[in-house]
C-alpha cells in the first residue's frame, strides 16, 4: 500500500526582490508522478480552481504565465482534469471520480477513451447500477478492441447481479468497529489470538527531522510535506473494543526501519506469527517471528518455496490445525494475476511444496485474503475476477485444498459495491467474525464485526394413511440459484437453514409416494423470525392401482362436471404439478341402472370431461388418458342379497379414478 500525505503545507516564500507563486499544475503531477494521490488531487483541485462550493461543470484553470497558444491550455486543462479523476478513483473516493471521469469522458483527445470505463465503473461503486450499465454499454460500442471491453462485460454483469440480489438481503449482522480501531489511513486483516485482537493499519506514524521537499521550481514557491508518513504495521487491541477509547499498541517485531508489514496470522498455540513485509519498490514476500514471553524474535523469511525476488508472495493464512500455509501470489504457473496456493508446514516450521488451489477457486483476476475453516471445511476468499457487486466480494466454496465446489458469492450485504476483503472467524462455524471492507469510506479500508444469522425451516413428513413419520424422503429446499437437500430419518423430521428472506420451494420425494412442492414466498418468509416450522404429509401409490377420487359428481343423466368436483380436481392438478413425469388414466364407472351401452357410453364421456377440465389447467394431453368402464367393475353389490335396491353400493359404484401408468 502506497503512502498516502495528508498533511500538506504550502509554504509561502517572500524574498527581496519578488513575491513568488506556485504552479499548482506542477506540484500536482509531480505528487501524481510518486503515486501520492491524495496530494495530487489537493492540488489539481487548486490548479483547476475547484472549491467545496463548485458546482460539477469544471472550467479551465487560471494561468500564472501566458500559455503559448489556446491549444496548450486546453491540453493542461484536460490532462490536470483527467489526472483529478484518476487520483480521486485510485485513493477510492468514487464520489469525486465519478463528477470528474464524467466531464473527461467528453474529451475528444483518444488517450483519455478509458475515462468512460472509469466513470462507469464510479458509478457502480456508487450503487448507481442501472447508470452504470448504460456507460458500460456506451464504452463496448464505443472501443470494441480495447482491452478493458472483457472487463466492461464482467462489470455489467455484475451491476445486473446486484439488482437483483440487493432485493433479498442475506441475514447478516454488520457493525463498524469505533473510532479507535477505524484511525485515519486503512485498517484490515483483523484476527483475534490469545484474548488480543490484532489488525493491520497503515495510521500516520510521527517522524521528526527535516521535511520532504517535494519540488522546487525556479521562481515559485517550494512545497513541503510533514513526515508524518502512512506506514503499515501491526497493532494489537485490549478487552473492550467496543468502547469509544480502545487501548491500541504497535506490535513491535523488530523489522528495519525502511520496511512495512501486514495481515498476520498466527499459529494454533499463537508463539509464531506469519505476514507480508515489503520495502518501496521491492516485492511482498512472508515473513514469520516467533514469541518468547512478550518478544517477538527478529523476522526471518519462510524461504525459497514461498518467496523469490521475481514474484509477489502476501496474505499468509495458518489453518487452525497448524498444518497448512495458505497464501496469494502472482508466481509463475498460476491462472490470472494474483492466485490462492497453499503449502504444508512441516513439524520443524520449514515449508514443503507449494501447490494452487486450482482453476475453481482461481480466475484470469485477483484472489486474495484466504479463510479456510478445518472444522466446516469451507474457503473464504475475495476475488475481482467473478460476478459480484463490484470491486473485490467475498466468496465461499467448500473443499479440502484439492477438490472444491464452484464458488458462491456470499450476498449482500456481506459484499458491498466497493472493496470487501480479509475474513476471519472467531466462533467455530464461521458465523460470527470480522471483515475489512471501504463501504462507508472515501478513501480507506475499515473493520467491521459482522454475524451471520439464519431462519430454520423443519417440520415432520409422515404417511397420510397412516400418520407415522417417514424415513427416506428426499427434501429440496431450492430457488432458481441454489438448493439444498436433506434425507430424513426415522423420524420424518427435515430442518434446513435460510441466510436470506428469498423465496423458495420445498420439493419432498420417496418412491412409491407422490411427490409434494410446498412454496414459501417472500410475504410468508418476512413474517418469520428464525424459525418456521410446518408438518406435512405424503400419498403413497402403485402403479397401475386406481385410487378414488372423492366426491366427484356430474349433473344428472350427464357427463358435466359439477362446482364442488372440479375442486377435487384442482387437488390432481398439484400433483400432476409436483410429479411433472408422471402419466395416468382417468376412469369412470356406473352403477347397474340403465342399459349396459348406455352406461358405458356415459362412463366414457365423463372420463373425457375430467381429462378436459385437466387440460384447461395446463396439463399436458400426452400425459393422460382416460376410460370408461360403465357398470363392469363394481366395488359394492347395487342390490342385496334378497334382491332389493342398495343406494349406498350403488353409490359407491358411480365413481371416478385415477391411477398411475408411468412415474
Amino acid at each position: 500500500m502506497k503512502k498516502l500525505i495528508l498533511f500538506l503545507i504550502v509554504a509561502s516564500v517572500t524574498t527581496a526582490k519578488a513575491q513568488y507563486v506556485v504552479n499548482y499544475k506542477k506540484v500536482a503531477d509531480a505528487y501524481f508522478q510518486s503515486k501520492d494521490y491524495y496530494a495530487a488531487s489537493t492540488f489539481y483541485k487548486k490548479a483547476l480552481k475547484i472549491t467545496s462550493d463548485s458546482t460539477q461543470v469544471v472550467l479551465p484553470y487560471g494561468k500564472d504565465k501566458k500559455q503559448n497558444s489556446d491549444e496548450k491550455l486546453i491540453e493542461d486543462y484536460e490532462g490536470s482534469l483527467y489526472n483529478l479523476a484518476e487520483s480521486s478513483r485510485m485513493y477510492r473516493d468514487f464520489s469525486e471520480a465519478e463528477k470528474y471521469y464524467e466531464v473527461a469522458s467528453t474529451f475528444g483527445n483518444p488517450k483519455y477513451r478509458k475515462a468512460l470505463f472509469y466513470y462507469a465503473e464510479s458509478l457502480r461503486a456508487n450503487k448507481k447500477f442501472p447508470q452504470a450499465i448504460n456507460a458500460f454499454e456506451q464504452f463496448i460500442a464505443k472501443n470494441k478492441t480495447d482491452e478493458l471491453v472483457k472487463a466492461a462485460n464482467l462489470e455489467i454483469l455484475s451491476c445486473k447481479f446486484a439488482i437483483k440480489e440487493m432485493r433479498f438481503p442475506k441475514l447478516v449482522q454488520i457493525k463498524k468497529m469505533p473510532g479507535g480501531i477505524n484511525g485515519l489511513g486503512s485498517n484490515y486483516a483483523p484476527v483475534e489470538e490469545g484474548g488480543d485482537f490484532y489488525f493491520t493499519s497503515s495510521r500516520p506514524v510521527s517522524v521528526t527531522g527535516k521535511p520532504e521537499i517535494i519540488k522546487e521550481v525556479k521562481g515559485e514557491t517550494p512545497i513541503a510535506t510533514k513526515a508524518n508518513p502512512f506506514i503499515n504495521s501491526l497493532y494489537k487491541a485490549k478487552s473492550g473494543l467496543q468502547e469509544a477509547e480502545v487501548s491500541i499498541k504497535k506490535v513491535d517485531i523488530n523489522l528495519p526501519k525502511d520496511m512495512e508489514f501486514a495481515a498476520a496470522s498466527f499459529n494454533p498455540e499463537g508463539t509464531v506469527v506469519y505476514f507480508t513485509a515489503w520495502k518501496e519498490n521491492e516485492k511482498y514476500a512472508i515473513y514469520t517471528s516467533t514469541k518468547t514471553g512478550d518478544k517477538w524474535s527478529v523476522p526471518q523469511s519462510v524461504g525459497l518455496q514461498i518467496n523469490s525476488r521475481d514474484f509477489n508472495s502476501a496474505q499468509p493464512f495458518v489453518t487452525d490445525d497448524g498444518k497448512f500455509l495458505i497464501f496469494s501470489s502472482d508466481r509463475v504457473g498460476g491462472y490470472g494475476k494474483y492466485d490462492l496456493w497453499f503449502a504444508p508446514i512441516r513439524n520443524d516450521g520449514s515449508i514443503g511444496q507449494v501447490v494452487n488451489l486450482g482453476p475453481e477457486i482461481n480466475t484470469e483476476a485477483d484472489e486474495k485474503a484466504p479463510y479456510y475453516n478445518t472444522v466446516t471445511k469451507k474457503l473464504i476468499f475475495s476475488t475481482d475476477g467473478r460476478i459480484g457487486f463490484g470491486g473485490m466480494d467475498f466468496f465461499e466454496s467448500e473443499g479440502d485444498l484439492i477438490n472444491w465446489t464452484a464458488p458462491k458469492n456470499m450476498g449482500y450485504p456481506f459484499n458491498s459495491s466497493k472493496d470487501d476483503i480479509y475474513f476471519t472467524a472467531i466462533n467455530s462455524d464461521g458465523s460470527k467474525g470480522y471483515i475489512s471492507s471501504d463501504r462507508e469510506s472515501s478513501c480507506c479500508l475499515e473493520i467491521f464485526e459482522i454475524k451471520r444469522e439464519y431462519i430454520s425451516v423443519s417440520g415432520i413428513i409422515t404417511d397420510c394413511k397412516t400418520k407415522k413419520p417417514l424415513d427416506g424422503v428426499l427434501v429440496k429446499m431450492a430457488d432458481p440459484e441454489m438448493e439444498h437437500t436433506f434425507v430424513t430419518t426415522a423420524t420424518g423430521k427435515y430442518e434446513f437453514k435460510m441466510d436470506s428472506r428469498k423465496p423458495v420451494k420445498l420439493n419432498m420425494t420417496k418412491d412409491n409416494y407422490f411427490a409434494l412442492n410446498k412454496n414459501y414466498s417472500y410475504e410468508e418468509i418476512a413474517k418469520a423470525d428464525t424459525l418456521m416450522y410446518a408438518d406435512y404429509c405424503i400419498n403413497s401409490f402403485k402403479i397401475n392401482v386406481p385410487i378414488v377420487l372423492d366426491n366427484i359428481y356430474y349433473e344428472f343423466n350427464s357427463a358435466e362436471l359439477t362446482e364442488p368436483s372440479k375442486k377435487v380436481l384442482d387437488a390432481l392438478v398439484v400433483i400432476m404439478d409436483d410429479n411433472p413425469e408422471m402419466e395416468i388414466e382417468l376412469g369412470s364407472h356406473t352403477d347397474n341402472i340403465g342399459t349396459d351401452a348406455y352406461n358405458q357410453e356415459l362412463s366414457e364421456r365423463r372420463a373425457k370431461s375430467c381429462v378436459d377440465y385437466l387440460v384447461s389447467k395446463n396439463i399436458a394431453q400426452n400425459r393422460m388418458t382416460f376410460k370408461g368402464y360403465g357398470e363392469s367393475t363394481p366395488v359394492a353389490p347395487n342390490k342385496f342379497k334378497n334382491g332389493k335396491d342398495n343406494p349406498d353400493g350403488r353409490a359407491k359404484n358411480r365413481r371416478t379414478e385415477f391411477k398411475v401408468t408411468k412415474k
